[in-house]
């Protein structure tokens, strides 16, 4: 569990301070902004590594850990399905669309979108501590970003107020539909050790 709760601690604390915009700025300053978006990134992966080594670690270990509730079978269908829209939003969260400035945020959405579904049907506490983390997370970031918004500090992400047209939206939903695919067929698998199709 150690290395779950140290990368989570790791990855949330690196994207709270964003959260703070005078403590995002000073760094900025500080720093400059390129040095800081490279320990930015730099702390995220290693928070990202750390989660998926200490999740796949307390699942090989998961009958030392409660289960609170088990989802029926079919439940993993209507997550296939709510799946989909989440790759497309994440996908839209890095190219100008149509779809980015309708959602305004698809980075928090596909998040939420991704734990909520995959809380739907994974009742153990390594993934309730997981999944329900960063469910807890975009909430407050969401709460942060109309804070933000309303305060005049930039909140929507690298691209900043860019807008897109057609283009980038057959852009979002192929590249989104190929990495589904991916994650369906052989991603899934070979990341985090769970074969979704049998």
């Amino acid at each position: 569990m150690n290395l779950l709760l140290t990368g989570l601690v790791i990855f949330f604390t690196t994207h709270f301070v964003p959260v703070m915009g005078n403590t995002r700025q000073a760094l900025v300053g500080a720093f400059g902004r390129l040095a800081y978006t490279a320990l930015f990134s730099l702390l995220s992966l290693i928070g990202i590594v750390l989660i998926v080594y200490g999740y796949a670690e307390m699942q090989a270990e998961r009958g030392d850990y409660p289960i609170f509730w088990i989802a029926p079978v079919w439940m993993k269908h209507i997550v296939f399905l709510l799946m989909l829209p989440s790759f497309v939003l994440l996908v839209a969260a890095y190219v100008p669309s149509r779809i980015r400035d309708a959602v305004r945020h698809p980075m928090l959405a596909a998040i939420k979108i991704w734990a909520f579904s995959h809380l739907l049907v994974n009742g153990d506490l390594t993934s309730i501590i997981l999944f329900g983390s960063f469910l807890a997370y975009v909430v407050i970031d969401r709460i942060s970003v109309k804070r933000r918004a309303a305060a005049g500090i930039e909140a929507r992400g690298p691209l900043g107020e860019r807008t897109g047209g057609l283009v980038g939206d057959i852009t979002v939903i192929g590249v989104g539909l190929a990495a589904y695919a991916f994650m369906l067929i052989v991603g899934h698998q070979w990341l985090i050790g769970v074969a979704l199709i049998n």
